[in-house]
């Protein structure tokens, strides 16, 4: 039995994500709860420090600063390419959304934000990089994760492993 939220805990929340104008940009609420394994990474850093040491029932209003959540905004992740650089069948659109390979061969995201003649300028920040977010989140559950779960650094849902 775990009575509050630390490292190693599968935790269910319900949330809602509001941006500055307290807008809604995403929900749990109405929907099967949120499950991640906490200290392993997979919620932003900033709502994961304000969850720790919270116990079932508990509600949270928290307000995350842009480097506790999606990071700074970067103007060096906003490239101009040559439309001849991508696929003659790819979809451009304003918002879609490519995988590029990246200076050392890594993954970047990226999606469309202009398109022009001969260029299309892609952003690889996230869409709420440089954003102050507001959460309002309720604890619904806590277990202990098993060692399972700690491996594989991820909760696992109802039956188990589904990757």
């Amino acid at each position: 039995m775990v009575d509050t939220i630390s490292a190693d805990t599968v935790v269910s929340i319900h949330y809602t994500l509001r941006g500055e104008d307290q807008k809604v940009l995403d929900s749990a609420e109405g929907a099967d709860p949120l499950m991640y394994l906490h200290g392993h990474g997979q919620i932003i850093p900033g709502l994961e420090k304000q969850l720790a040491g919270k116990k079932i029932g508990d509600s949270v209003k928290a307000e995350v600063a842009p480097a506790e959540g999606y990071g700074e905004f970067d103007e060096g992740l906003i490239l101009s390419l040559e439309r001849n650089q991508f696929p003659k069948d790819a979809k451009l659109e304003m918002g879609v959304m490519f995988e590029l390979a990246g200076p050392q061969n890594e993954t970047l995201v990226v999606r469309v934000t202009k398109i022009e003649a001969d260029s299309i300028e892609v952003d690889g920040n996230h869409p709420l990089a440089g954003k102050k977010l507001f959460f309002d989140v309720s604890v619904v559950a806590l277990r202990p994760a098993t060692k399972e779960e700690i491996t594989h650094g991820h909760a696992h849902g109802p039956g188990g492993h589904h990757h």
